[in-house]
C-alpha cells in the first residue's frame, strides 16, 4: 500500500490548507500589484481597492486562471522521473514553503513575486529531493527570461501610454476639453484588450469555446460598454478655473479611467497569479485521485475557488501594506500616471497569461511605474526603495528553494 493511499485524506486536507494559505500570501503581498498604482494616486480609497480587487482578482482567477496553472503544474518538472509520493511531499513542501516567504515579505512590505516564490519551491524540491535531471530546465528558461522581458516590455508600453497623453492632453492649450476628447478611446483600449485576452484564451476550462470573430466582436462590445459608462461618468466633471486647478479637472477625468483599468490590472492579476496557488494544489488532487501522474488533467473547479477565495481573503486581511510601496514610495503618482503604469502592466500580464507563461505581476507593475517615473526624469524616482524592491527580488528565489528543500525532508521523515 503506498503512502499517498495510507494518508490519504490527511494529506488532501493540508493540501488544500496550505493552497489556501498560498492563495491568502498572494491576495496579501501580490494585491498591491492591482491597487497600489490606484491608491497611490488617490484615484481610489483603501476601501474601494479591495471591494473591486474582491470582485475581479476573484473573476480573474476563476474564469481565466486554467492556462498556467497547467504550466506550474506540468511545465517545470519532469513526472516521468518523480515517483506519486514524491510528486505529493515536494508539492506540500513547494506550497508551504512559498506561502511562508510571502507571509515574511508582506509583513515587512516588500512587493516580492509570488511567482518567484512557488517557481523556486518547486525548482528546490525537485532538485535536491528527487535528483537535478528532474528540473525541465529548457522549460524554465522561458519563465526566467518572461522575469526580464516582462517589466522592460510593461515599462516600455508604460513609457510611450504617458508620453502619448503628454502630447494629446496635458500639453495643449485646452487640457481638460482634449481630455474628454481622446480619454474615451483610452478607455476603449483598457475594455478590448481585457476582453480579447479572456475570451480567446482564459474561458476553455470554463466550457465556453468561442471562434475568434465572435470572441472579437463580444471584445469590441466590452470596449464600447466600458467607453459608454466611461463617457457619462465624465459628463458629471466640470472643468476648474485656469491653472493648478484646470489640470486638478483633468487628473479627475483620469480617475475615473483609473478605476477601468484598476479592474483590469486585479482581473489580470487574479488570472496570472491564482495558478501560484493553485498550480501545486491541483497536481497533489490529480495524484491522490488517480494514484498517478497524469501528464494532462482539467483542473477542478473547486480547486480555482479555493484559490480565489484565498486571494481575496489575503487581501481584504493584510494587502494595505504591499499597498503602501507600490502606490506611494516608488515615484510619485497622479491619475494620469498611475492609468499608464496600470494598463501597461495590465496588457503585458493578460497577453502572458493567454500563452501560459508565469510572469511576475509585480515586475511586470514596478517596470510600468519606473517607465512612468523615466518619463519624468530619473529625479522623479524614489532609488533606495527601489533597491530594496530589487534585492528582495533577487533573494526571493533562493528562499523559496531552501525552505521547499527543508519541508520536504519532514514531510518525507513524518509519513514514510
Amino acid at each position: 500500500m503506498t503512502l499517498i493511499a495510507e494518508y490519504g485524506t490527511i494529506l488532501l486536507v493540508l493540501a488544500c490548507l496550505f493552497g489556501f494559505f498560498m492563495a491568502w500570501g498572494v491576495g496579501a503581498n501580490d494585491v498591491a500589484n492591482a491597487m497600489g498604482t490606484s491608491v497611490g494616486s488617490r484615484a481610489l480609497t483603501i476601501k474601494q481597492a479591495i471591494i473591486i480587487a474582491m470582485v475581479f482578482e476573484f473573476l480573474g482567477a476563476y474564469l481565466a486562471g486554467g492556462s498556467v496553472t497547467q504550466t506550474i503544474r506540468s511545465g517545470i518538472v519532469d513526472s516521468s522521473m518523480i515517483t506519486p509520493d514524491q510528486m505529493v511531499f515536494g508539492m506540500l513542501a513547494a506550497l508551504l514553503a512559498a506561502a511562508t516567504w510571502l507571509l515574511v515579505a508582506s509583513i515587512k512590505g516588500w512587493p516580492v513575486s509570488t511567482t518567484h516564490s512557488i517557481i523556486g519551491a518547486v525548482i528546490g524540491f525537485a532538485a535536491v529531493g528527487v535528483s537535478v535531471d528532474s528540473v525541465k530546465w529548457a522549460g524554465v528558461l522561458p519563465i526566467v527570461s518572461s522575469w526580464i522581458i516582462s517589466p522592460l516590455l510593461a515599462g516600455t508600453i508604460s513609457f510611450m501610454i504617458f508620453m502619448s497623453v503628454h502630447k494629446l492632453i496635458l500639453d495643449t492649450d485646452d487640457p481638460f476639453a482634449n481630455a474628454k476628447r481622446y480619454i474615451p478611446l483610452y478607455m476603449f483600449a483598457v475594455g478590448f484588450i481585457i476582453a480579447l485576452m479572456t475570451l480567446t484564451k482564459g474561458l476553455k476550462h470554463v466550457g465556453l469555446d468561442l471562434s475568434d470573430l465572435e470572441s472579437f466582436g463580444l471584445s469590441v462590445l466590452s470596449g464600447l460598454i466600458v467607453t459608454t459608462i466611461g463617457v457619462l461618468l465624465m459628463s458629471r466633471i466640470k472643468d476648474g478655473a485656469s491653472g493648478k486647478s484646470h489640470l486638478h479637472g483633468v487628473e479627475r477625468v483620469f480617475a475615473i479611467l483609473m478605476i477601468f483599468t484598476a479592474c483590469a490590472m486585479a482581473f489580470a492579476h487574479g488570472s496570472n497569479d491564482v495558478a501560484n496557488a493553485v498550480g501545486p494544489l491541483a497536481a497533489i488532487v490529480g495524484v491522490l485521485q488517480s494514484g498517478e501522474i497524469a501528464a494532462q488533467s482539467t483542473v477542478p473547479g473547486w480547486v480555482l475557488l479555493l484559490g480565489a477565495v484565498g486571494i481575496v481573503v489575503g487581501l481584504a486581511t493584510y494587502g494595505y501594506r504591499v499597498i503602501a510601496t507600490i502606490g506611494r514610495h516608488i515615484t510619485e503618482l497622479t491619475p494620469s500616471r498611475g492609468f499608464a503604469a496600470e494598463l501597461a502592466a495590465a496588457s503585458t500580464v493578460v497577453g502572458a497569461s493567454g500563452l501560459g507563461l508565469p510572469v511576475s505581476t509585480t515586475h511586470t507593475l514596478v517596470g510600468a511605474i519606473l517607465g512612468v517615473g523615466m518619463a519624468r526624469g530619473i529625479a522623479a524616482l524614489n532609488l533606495r526603495v527601489i533597491g530594496t524592491i530589487f534585492t528582495s527580488w533577487v533573494i526571493t528565489l533562493p528562499a523559496g528553494a531552501i525552505l521547499s528543500i527543508i519541508y520536504f525532508l519532514i514531510f518525507s521523515a513524518i509519513f514514510g
